[in-house]
């Protein structure tokens, strides 16, 4: 058994240091209010037997408000005060170099927090331990000098959570939709240097990798391009190459027809696609930003962004060439194939590849293939969406983040805008607390709902005036030169933060225990499901009415929940104990999931969480658990052709595993140790993770860099739908 010290670190657990903790408090009591020798045994043995049920790593602060608790149920209440006093003391001395020994853990690489605190990144490498460092200056001169003392205190006990406090002390954004049409067409200025429009479709794609770096390092969310942005590029390479073998004809003494011409450039044409998307692929997987990790970039695929015609052949022949070599994947470090994590891919079901008779059902085949063993792509049905979205069919930025729907028409021409646009930033509530911290009263509950919306309205204001005053210059990229805007040198980026322009999230999680707790029936029990819906209307008014009085896009987000699930569960726990389908896992559900260890089939899932996607115009994803089915297409067609008639935005998870010890290509599993849970083959018991290659679906997107213990446990326990 181990625990987490106060620098994020693990340790032995060492029963000596409550014994000499409870010997210290009893020193500076009257000896009536002593607590005897056998007493603390006793007190001892029960917390180190509590902090074994929990089944994972115990926080310093949870053991010592376990002590706390014994005390007092004792009625040893003069040595619990002492108690406490001794430990505010020396929590205030602590507290004057907090983040000094932070860092240096984090410089000893033993701190376990940072080591699991994303899916993607190493915190092995330099880049990745410069960035957590520089965010653990951020995060502290947050919670001294940006946020107030309530909201701190309620994102430190889980109530709610402030997204990536290690970046917004300064004037960064999330995500964006990167308007990629405009810097290839236009031109772009990367590191002060003049980059004009390229003149065949690889550098087209090279150019897009560069720009997707450049505004990876300056924004601390994901992104999106769309390879319909690429297409016109290769008509461009198309007549390059006519030109080229009319030119070789020449220099020959020989003539083709315009027909043999027109297929010799075909060919080239083809191989430059192959070409290009190579180097999309290969380069974002061997790019590493000033972050330290792999951009967050998510490449939307969907046919209808280009006029019908050859254009449309083009980006088909994109489309193909990218599931292509998705599916063949990436050789690791000893030369085996394996899934990569990025970029991930986003496919768009619509009328014209959703049956067997459409001209692209040919795409949507190679798309099922590519699920089945990478998974991804994964699907936006373009029929939901236009009910949900007034009309449009655009993408996500990067994850799930949506934007607003362009309603007045943003674009010059009067057409709608989303290439461009970006999110503030998000803070999430825990809703599980609230129906905790209700004890299961409706009235409290909904009491306690307006408070704590508040308190994310209170921080997300905060988020949004961090912002208001940013001169372009911060990142020329994104403001200067296309990626979201063409403002001048020194101009200040408030406009783009009002009028639907960006938005801002207010976050939701745990729905799934959060109605457990208060009709104590799962949400896909009519009763659950009646009070899941109150709530979401709830999340949705709020924004609604913010957006009103402010003129900021404020939008209700499903929360992906990868490091925050781990955390709200262990304050849940700290705070209320183990309560059955509440808190008696070491993660919350994610937004408005069905619980991953409720047994349901994929079509139902998907059908009833259709509804609750709806209420979540922000952001959200669904997705089905299914076995490997590789060999069983048709299956996942069936599935894919239920996600274009039911849901707007699903995905399958499936498992892509290999051994680098013994060869094994099999689901690597999940096994516990000592409290711990790690990944191990079942074929030669290999537990090194820097030997394995493990893909999971964490939040939306895949990770391969390990996870948290929540989050692992999560994985541990999804049940399969299919």
């Amino acid at each position: 058994m181990r625990i987490i010290k106060r620098d994020g670190s693990e340790a032995p657990f060492d029963i000596s240091k409550i014994e000499n903790a409870i010997s210290a408090a009893n020193a500076e009591v009257a000896e009536e209010d002593r607590l005897p020798g056998v007493e603390a045994g006793f007190i001892m043995d029960k917390i180190r037997k509590q902090c074994e049920s929990l089944g994972r790593s115990v926080g310093v602060e949870e053991i010592q408000d376990m002590v706390l608790d014994e005390l007092q149920r004792k009625g040893y209440y003069r040595l619990a005060r002492c108690y406490s006093d001794y430990r505010l003391r020396h929590e205030m001395l602590r507290k004057q170099n907090t983040t000094d020994r932070k860092i240096l853990s984090i410089l000893r690489h033993d701190n376990e927090l940072a080591k699991q605190e994303n899916a993607n990144k190493d915190p092995m490498i330099n880049s990745t331990m410069r960035d957590y460092l520089a965010s653990e200056v951020s995060e502290d001169i947050c919670r001294r000098y940006i946020f107030p003392e309530d909201v701190i205190k309620a994102h430190d006990e889980g109530i709610i959570h402030i997204h990536d406090m290690g970046y917004i002390s300064g004037p960064i954004t999330n995500c964006e939709l990167v308007n990629l049409e405009d810097m290839l067409q236009n031109g772009t200025v990367i590191t002060d240097t003049m980059i004009e429009k390229p003149h065949s479709f690889s550098t087209a794609c090279n150019i897009a990798t560069q720009i997707i770096s450049q505004v990876a390092s300056n924004s601390y969310g994901g992104q999106t391009i769309s390879l319909a942005h690429l297409s016109p590029f290769v008509e461009v390479s198309r007549e390059k190459f006519r030109r080229e073998i009319k030119a070789e004809n020449r220099f020959i003494n020989k003539e083709f027809t315009e027909e043999e011409i027109n297929r010799m450039a075909e060919i080239r044409v083809k191989k430059e696609i192959e070409k290009g998307i190579q180097t999309i692929q290969y380069q974002l997987q061997t790019l590493l930003t000033t972050n330290g990790q792999t951009p967050f970039v998510s490449v939307f695929m969907y046919l209808d962004e280009v006029p019908e015609g050859r254009a449309r052949d083009d980006l088909a022949m994109i489309i193909e060439e990218t599931l292509k070599q998705r599916y063949q994947g990436i050789k690791n470090e000893i030369g085996v194939w394996v899934s990569p994590a990025f970029p991930k891919l986003i496919y768009v079901l619509d009328e014209d590849n959703i049956t067997e008779d459409s001209p692209y059902w040919y795409l949507t085949e190679l798309a099922a293939r590519c699920s089945a063993k990478r998974m991804v792509p994964d699907y936006i049905s373009a029929k939901i969406m236009k009910q949900l979205k007034n009309g449009d069919v655009y993408t996500c930025m990067g994850c799930r983040a949506f934007l607003t729907p362009d309603t007045v028409g943003m674009n010059p021409d009067g057409s709608h805008k989303y290439y461009g646009r970006y999110n503030q930033g998000a803070v999430t509530i825990n809703l599980v607390d609230a129906a905790c911290s209700s004890d299961g009263d409706e009235e409290k509950f909904w009491q306690l709902m307006e408070e704590r919306t508040e308190l994310c309205h209170k921080a997300l204001r905060i988020r949004h005036e961090t912002l208001l005053g940013t001169p372009s210059d911060v990142a020329p990229i994104l403001w200067q030169h296309g990626a979201i805007a063409r403002l001048k040198k020194g101009e200040k980026i408030d406009k783009l933060l009002y009028d639907n322009y960006s938005t801002i999230s207010l976050g939701y999680a745990g729905l799934s225990e959060c109605v457990w707790r208060m009709k104590n029936v799962s949400h896909t029990d009519p009763a659950g499901h009646d009070f899941g819906i109150k709530v979401m209307k709830f999340l949705n008014q709020k924004t609604a009415q913010w957006r009103e009085a402010e003129n900021i896009s404020y939008s209700l987000y499903g929360t992906p929940m990868e490091s925050s699930t781990y955390k709200f569960a262990r304050c849940l726990q700290r705070r209320f104990g183990k309560i059955t389908h509440v808190t008696d896992k070491n993660y919350i559900t994610n937004s408005y999931h069905i619980h991953v260890t409720e047994p349901i089939d994929a079509f139902s899932k998907l059908a009833f969480e259709a509804e609750f996607q709806a209420l979540s115009p922000g952001g959200a994803i669904s997705y089905v658990e299914i076995p490997d089915m590789q060999n069983n297409i048709p299956a996942v067609l069936s599935i894919m052709k239920f996600i274009y008639d039911h849901i707007m935005y699903a995905e399958l998870n499936t498992k892509s595993d290999y051994c680098m010890a013994c060869g094994y290509d099999g689901e690597i599993r999940i096994v516990e140790d000592d409290g711990k849970l790690v990944w191990e083959c079942p074929n030669c018991g290999n537990r090194d993770e820097k030997r394995m290659n493990v893909c999971r679906r964490v939040c939306g997107y895949l990770g391969t860099n390990f996870f948290n213990q929540g989050r692992t446990a999560e994985i541990a326990d999804r049940v399969l739908h299919l």
